[in-house]
Formats: structure tokens, sequence, C-alpha cells
């Protein structure tokens, strides 16, 4: 049945009539043609498909489109403070065929804005969320490591507390 979805994604003002079954993660992609954001189990299991709401990352397979009516949706287009942890992937070489990097990506950030000097131990956790087939996981978390370092230099470089 078609319903009106009135919400922001990247800041912007999306008005649509869609069917009011469809996925967020379908959404984000087929009606506002934003393709970083991936289809992948569509079970919520591997987190290729997480998009921000509210300044948390959820997984937009899992929820109905027609429930982000209201919301502030960032997907990994909309993020401009992310060019450090995408970085550290480069250097890393945590990114492998990419198809679960936006995932991780937007995992890594909201972990390291709760807590900007993780451990592994909790680095393992907070992705543990999300699946990646190519790098065993030892070349993201050695990403995030590495993007937590750089925001703690470049911080204490600005003499920010």
């Amino acid at each position: 049945m078609p319903a009106k979805l009135s919400c922001r994604v990247n800041g912007n003002e999306i008005v649509r009539t869609i069917d009011e079954r469809l996925l967020l993660v379908e959404f984000v992609r087929d009606i506002v043609e934003l393709k970083g954001t991936r289809v992948g189990c569509l079970t919520g299991d591997c987190g290729a498909c997480t998009v921000n709401i509210g300044g948390d990352a959820i997984k937009s397979c899992m929820v109905l489109a027609m429930s982000a009516e209201g919301a502030d949706i960032t997907t990994i287009e909309g993020r401009d403070d992310i060019g450090h942890i995408q970085q550290a992937f480069v250097e890393e070489n945590g990114f492998q065929c990419g198809f679960c990097t936006t995932g991780m990506v937007l995992t890594a950030a909201e972990l390291l804005r709760d807590n900007p000097d993780p451990s592994e131990a909790e680095i393992r956790k907070a992705i543990s969320g999300n699946l990646c087939r190519c790098t065993g996981y030892d070349a993201i978390v050695n990403s995030i490591k590495l993007a937590a370092l750089k925001a703690r230099e470049f911080q204490r470089d600005a003499g920010i507390d």
C-alpha cells in the first residue's frame, strides 16, 4: 500500500510516496540512489547496509523505510568527518573488495566517537556485527587502531582536549 515518507538524507529533505513494505536499504539505494549503502544478507547479519539514524549506526535492511519518518539519515556519502578512517583503511589494506567497508567505516566512526582510544578487544566487539569475507579482520582492526591514533594525534597537535 502506498504511503508518504518525509525524512532527511544527508541533510536533504526527501518526500516520496513509497510502498509501506519497502526496506530502508531499498529506499536509500533505489529511491534516493545512494549506492554506498550495500545490500548484503537482508537478515541483519552482515552490516553492509549500515547507515546512521540520529547519530547511531543501524542496519537498514532490518528497518522499514516508513519507520524513518521525520528522521535524519546519514549514509557514507553524507559523512564529511570520516576521511581519517577511510585513509586508515587504505593504509592498512582494511578494505579488500570493499563490499563490507561502508558498514565497517560507519561502525568504526561510532566506536571512535564514543571511545577515542579503544582496545583491540573493544574494536573486535564493535565490529562483530559486520561480516567480512576477505581480510580475516586483522587488517580492519589495524585500520581502526590507526584511525584512532591519527585522531588522537590531530587533537593533541591542535590543542583540542
